[in-house]
Order: C-alpha cells, then structure tokens, then sequence
C-alpha cells in the first residue's frame, strides 16, 4: 500500500487527470461554450479535405500550383491542433476570447490557402463562409462580428496579394476580369453577412429558449416541493407516534414505581404530561390531515379556479370568479386532481390580467361532458398587434403603450403555457370584439386528463 493510501490523505496535484471546473451551474452557463475538441475535430476535417483538394488539384488534374506553400499552410493547421491537444485537455469548455483566437487563425488559414491559389479567382472562395458560421454559433455577436469583418478583410486585400489561378498549362494562368473578382467578392460579402445573421438569429432563439425552460424547471420545482409539504406532514406524524407512545408507556410505568414523595417522581410525572401533549399535537396534525386530505389530492373546479385568483384580489381591480356548466355539463363542477402547475398557471395569467386591466377581470370556468375550460379576461388595452402573433415565446413582454409600466407578458406567460401543455391542455389567446376593450386568455383540458378518480 502507497504512503497516500497509508496517510488517508490524497492531494488534488497527484491526481492522475484532474478534471477542469467549468462553471456550469445551469443550462444557462453553457450557452456559448464549445469544447476544444470540437474545434479541433473541425480543425482536422478540414485540414483533410484541403489537402485532398490540393493534391486533386496538383496530381490528379495537373495544374501548376504552388504546392510546397499549400501543404505549409495547411501543415500550419495541424500543428495548431497537435499542440492544442498536448497543451489542454480537450474536453474543456473554451472561453470566448479562446474560441475567437481559433477561429481568427482558421480565418486567416484559409484566407491565405485562397490567395496562394488564385484569389478572388478561385471558387473555393465562399470556404471563407464556414469560420463566420462557425462563429455565429457559438461567440457572442460582438466577437462573432469581428471574425466576419476579419474574413471580408482579408478577401478585400486578396486583389492586392495573390498568387495566379492554377492551370493545366506550366508557366501559364488565368486572368479573370476585374468585374468577375469583383462579383466574387460580393458573393462572399453576401454570404458572410447572410450566413452569419442566419445562425447568431438561430443561436440567439435557442439560448432564449433554453433560459427559459430552465426557468420554468425552477418554477416547478418549487410548486412540487409546496405540493409535496403536505405528504411530509403526514410522514412526519406516523413516524413520530410510535416513539412519542414508547416515551409516555415508560414514563408512567417509572411514574407507578416510583414513590410519591420520591424527588424524581415531578421530572416523571412533566415527562409523561409532555409526551401526552406532542401526542395530542400529532394527533390534530393527522386529523386535519386527514380532513383536508381531498383538498390536497382532489379538488373541484370552481375550488380550484377560487384559489388561484385568491392572491389577487383587493389590488385594485375588481376580480370575478364564477363556475358554470356548459350545455352539455354536469350541474355539480367537476372533481379535478390537484395539479401545482394548473394552479400555477392560472395564477399567472390571472396576475397579467389584473395587472393590466382598468378596473376589471373576469375568471370563468366552464365544463362540459368532455372537456374544461377557464376564460380570463380584463378590459385593459389587450394585446399589442405586433405582440399577439409572439405570444407563448420567451421574453415577448409588451401587452399596450397604455400600460407600459404593469405587468409582463414575458417569461411569466411563457412559463404559464409550459406547464398547461405539459399537464395535456391547450391555451388561445385574443382580444375581445370592438366595441369592447380588453385580452382573453383560454385555456382548455380533456376533463379525462385531470378529472380525479371516483372514491369507493
């Protein structure tokens, strides 16, 4: 056995392969993050398929090329990557003005690997579109910014330093007019620009959606650890009732054996007194438990709909509430399984609603034979024009000019449509028919989906 093992102590540093911190708290953290390994994957594609198309170019058509400079230029690549992959660890995260390095010398890589063959006359131009992509996608748009203007850069001085269009014929070349190269660098500028805003829009879409799903996991989590406190109460007092009733049997045997007049009998006697006081405590825990035990597992709808609009009323704003079968409905309201996410979603649309109403919001929930329904609505400014299409995408947060400074239609509502799809319901959105002012948020369930169970 080692002298570590022996010591019971282990130091970080004689760790065979220390692991690096990257910080990753939250999907979040990750976005805009790229391994090193990705990049020198890509590094080695490409390095393979330049030197493919060199030596296609050279041997198998024959053109005169200047193939020493090509094959240094792309051997300038691979020694990047031998001394990445003994210098780093590859699957580290890159930091952003890391990855911008990389991609500025593939930029420039490439760059000169086009101009030592022909320039703005060589159709292997537009390979100046792939770093720029490549950047779009994983830097930030400042540094994503800076590698596209890098490569419009350099392809501008291409006119000005160039080697000639390789050709089948020694000691001969090409000369394509300057209107032709001009063309060529527009194209390229076309598709810098183009590629680039393509994939920063398709990046920046994505990140958004992932800060917000992360978000709406904490709401969740949140709501189902309230949900869960009620089951831990009864937990708690099942478990605690044997021990309590072991403490008071013992006390008051020592307290029959035990003479009156003994010191110790007063300290028996209060042990005994308490245990039967923790006891009586558990025992109205577990009957309030046990009665309230339906309103946690099972609630109807009018209940239901009751208590997500309760934190909002007295604000202002007078709140209506009111539950009422459908043609086809039941007299009495449906009996639901209590779900946090349907309750944090209506909260949250209820909130909207009176945050951005003038002086009222109604809460209507309707039933039918198969389905439920819940109308929210408020007679505010209702939606913006340019917002209603956007609606149910994170971050869209503007409802009317009228109330620029209540409410938000961002993230909250966002995360409210989240959890009515994931509990199976389907939501509309609109606003009321002029002459009459206002939002409607609907939201709809098969009653099959949360309807509770009938109790036997």
């Amino acid at each position: 056995m080692d002298d570590l093992a022996r010591d019971g102590h282990i130091d970080l540093d004689d760790a065979i392969f220390t692991l690096p911190p990257e910080g990753l708290g939250s999907a979040q953290s990750a976005l805009g993050r790229t391994r090193l390994r990705t990049f020198i994957t890509l590094r080695w594609l490409a390095v393979a398929g330049q030197t493919a198309a060199v030596l296609f170019v050279a041997f198998g058509l024959g053109f005169d090329m200047p193939l020493a400079l090509c094959l240094s230029i792309i051997a300038a690549s691979a020694w990047l990557n031998v001394f990445l992959s003994f210098a780093f660890q590859s699957q580290r995260l890159t930091r952003g003005w890391e990855a911008t390095l990389q991609l500025a010398f593939d930029t420039v890589q490439l760059a000169a690997l086009i101009a030592a063959t022909g320039g703005l006359s060589n159709p292997f131009l537009l390979l100046l579109v792939a770093p720029v992509t490549v950047a779009a996608l994983s830097l930030s748009s400042f540094r994503a910014s800076l590698i596209a203007l890098l490569a419009l850069v350099l392809a501008a001085l291409m006119p000005l330093i160039h080697l000639p269009l390789p050709w089948g014929v020694a000691n001969s070349s090409i000369a394509l007019p300057p209107l032709f190269q001009l063309g060529q660098f527009a194209a390229l500028a076309v598709g810098v620009v183009f590629f680039a805003l393509s994939a920063a829009r398709v990046s920046q879409d994505e990140a958004r959606l992932v800060r917000a799903l992360d978000a709406a996991g904490v709401v969740m989590a949140r709501e189902q650890r309230l949900s869960a406190l009620g089951a831990m109460s009864a937990m708690t007092t099942h478990e605690l009732g044997t021990p309590l009733a072991t403490i008071h049997l013992v006390a008051k045997e020592l307290q029959a054996d035990l003479d009156p007049e003994d010191p110790r009998a007063e300290d028996i006697i209060l042990i005994a007194e308490q245990a039967d006081r923790c006891r009586a405590i558990l025992a109205t825990i577990r009957e309030a438990r046990e009665a309230t035990d339906i309103v946690h597992a099972r609630i109807p709808l009018d209940a239901l709909v009751a208590e997500a609009a309760a934190p909002f009323k007295g604000l202002g704003v007078d709140l209506t509430v009111r539950a009422e079968p459908a043609e086809d409905g039941t007299p009495r309201a449906p009996t639901l399984k209590r779900s946090p996410e349907v309750l944090h979603a209506l909260g949250a649309f209820i909130e909207n609603a009176v945050s951005f109403a003038d002086t009222r919001v109604n809460v209507v929930a309707t039933w039918t034979a198969d389905q439920i329904m819940v109308t929210i609505s408020d007679d505010g400014p209702g939606f913006a024009a340019e917002v209603l299409p956007k609606l149910g995408e994170p971050y869209v947060s503007q409802r009317g000019e009228a109330h620029l400074g209540g409410g938000d239609m961002g993230l909250g509502f966002f995360i409210a449509k989240t959890l009515i799809e994931r509990t199976g319901g389907r939501i509309a959105t609109r606003n009321r028919t002029p002459p009459k002012k206002g939002a409607v948020v609907q939201t709809l369930w098969p009653l099959g989906i949360l309807q509770a169970p009938d109790l036997d």
